[in-house]
């Protein structure tokens, strides 16, 4: 009999456990923008100035980005790198930015949403958040119908808004926790 009690016990403490990984899961994928640390302490800002670029090819990763995998954001540029572990350019985009702009720093990947509807009434994809300022959500994302958002400088937005095609490689590299550099 006691054995019978101890499967018993040992089946529920497994099911338990994997009711609690599951609902640990769900929970962060869909934590509240604001409850995550957006800037990661230790690690200096980037710097405020812009950042040196390589003149010949505008599209190489600006020096002073950091080192190691990471997203790296330039607001004056609006363009993305998606870095590898080996400071190697996976890929580089143009994005088309919101109304509102982080501050020149490095954060973390807070929360991740597949599908929502943008402040702009757009339906988005592969939502990647990692900010706010003054109440507004920053992050990148892709308009299902590849549209670019019509900005109103009068509403504050912080989407930043992506090809779906560079909105599924964000997607695949940039989980829960990944570094976002945002330079100048």
């Amino acid at each position: 009999m006691s054995s019978t009690s101890a499967g018993i016990v040992t089946g529920l403490t497994t099911a338990a456990l994997i009711t609690v990984g599951v609902l640990a899961y769900q929970a962060s994928a869909s934590v509240p923008v604001g409850l995550g640390t957006s800037h990661r302490s230790g690690e200096p800002a980037a710097a405020t100035s812009k950042a040196p670029r390589d003149t010949g090819h505008p599209t190489a990763l600006p020096a002073g980005s950091g080192k190691g995998e990471r997203v790296v954001y330039s607001v004056d540029d609006d363009r993305v790198w998606l870095v590898r572990k080996d400071n190697r350019v996976r890929r580089t985009f143009k994005v088309t930015a919101g109304t509102v702009d982080p501050l020149p720093g490095s954060y973390s990947v807070t929360s991740r949403s597949n599908s929502v509807t943008g402040t702009d009434g757009i339906p988005v994809e592969h939502v990647v958040r990692f900010t706010s300022v003054d109440s507004v959500t920053i992050g990148f994302s892709a308009a299902v119908d590849g549209s670019a958002p019509e900005n109103d400088p009068t509403a504050k937005t912080g989407g930043i808004r992506e090809s779906r095609q560079d909105g599924n490689a964000m997607w695949d590299f940039a989980t829960i926790g990944q570094r976002v550099v945002v330079i100048r």
